[in-house]
């Protein structure tokens, strides 16, 4: 077994319980190369903001699970080579089973999510319950799920949504002990959060999707108070990148996201925790492609995968300061 504690990272409960206190939210963002990797950590130290690395289940298998615990160990000490030590946390992303969050927290995880929101409501509690346990020997956070966000993100397929119930949030919380709740007020997985019909236009003529129920989010902060939210779904689609992509070939359509005034509005409340996964593959995908369509003999992969590297940390430097209040927060 290995302890996060040796790589140098960090769990999420100091984190979270700064994070209300000052108003804002940890970045969590996904990861599954070193690109990606290079350019949070770059990113998250020029901005000096803690940072939560998610991996998925489908990014553990894409990696391989021996090299990302070397890579978080590294991550750490990159952040110092560039000249700030910033809080670090790895955290498995919507897991699934108990054995997977075991295997994850036995690997040098600081954090875990064990995801039951698909299950019916007392086998989600006995479930979370069972993986809360086991961290909770090895001082791994655990973030549980209630309401069910539509949406494709890797493994996680869901097409309708369910709100989460403030009737149940006292209750799942108190019988399963877990560290933070990940609730569904209108958020969704993947670049196609809503569709046009669910949206108005604005002068501009782009589409603006439905406010987020920050009623059931403040009725959940009045059942629980001070307790640690965490929101799903959380990508704003940046239609600059969306753009890009069909410009030089690609087919996205109806890609909506969630607007980032509302994402500043949710992260000063108990909300300190925001996962953002397909911005930072727009970012990537629209940089390599127009690097590609206008150096169409390059075949260097360096040449396209590190100005991809650039623009994804531009926008994760963006996110800290301007969306998501933690720059300096480290």
């Amino acid at each position: 077994m290995v302890s996060y504690k040796e790589l140098g990272l960090v769990n999420s409960k100091e984190l979270f319980k700064k994070a209300i206190e000052g108003k804002y939210a940890i970045p969590a963002y996904n990861f599954n190369n070193m690109e990606q990797l290079q350019a949070i950590i770059s990113a998250c130290v020029e901005t000096k903001s803690p940072v939560i690395l998610q991996v998925s289940s489908g990014a553990r298998k894409y990696a391989n699970q021996t090299l990302l615990r070397y890579m978080a160990q590294g991550a750490v000490q990159y952040a110092k080579e560039l000249g700030y030590e910033i809080p670090i946390v790895l955290h498995l992303d919507h897991g699934d089973s108990f054995e997977l969050c075991k295997d994850c927290i036995d690997n040098g995880f600081s954090s875990v999510m064990i995801d039951g929101s698909q299950l019916p409501y007392e086998e989600n509690v006995a479930l979370t319950k069972k993986v809360v346990d086991y961290a909770h020997q090895h001082d791994v956070t655990v973030e549980g799920e209630l309401g069910i966000l539509a949406g494709i993100e890797d493994d996680v397929v869901a097409e309708h949504h369910t709100y989460t119930q403030p009737d149940e949030v006292v209750d799942f919380v108190t019988r399963t002990g877990v560290d933070s709740l990940a609730i569904s007020i209108g958020t969704s997985h993947g670049a196609n959060k809503f569709t046009p019909e669910q949206c108005t236009r604005d002068e501009d003529g782009r589409l603006v999707p439905p406010p987020l129920r920050f009623d059931i989010l403040e009725e959940i902060e009045k059942r629980i108070p001070g307790f640690p939210i965490v929101l799903h779904g959380s990508s704003s689609v940046p239609q600059e990148y969306v753009d890009t992509i069909n410009k030089y070939g690609g087919a996205l359509k109806d890609s909506i996201g969630i607007p980032e005034e509302q994402l500043r509005h949710a992260a000063e409340s108990a909300v300190c925790k925001v996962n953002i996964d397909s911005d930072g593959r727009l970012a990537m995908t629209a940089k390599i492609r127009e690097v590609m369509a206008n150096k169409p003999a390059e075949f260097d992969p360096r040449k396209y995968l590190g100005p991809a590297r650039e623009e994804l940390k531009k926008l994760y430097m963006h996110k800290t300061k301007n969306v998501l209040g933690s720059a300096g927060k480290a």
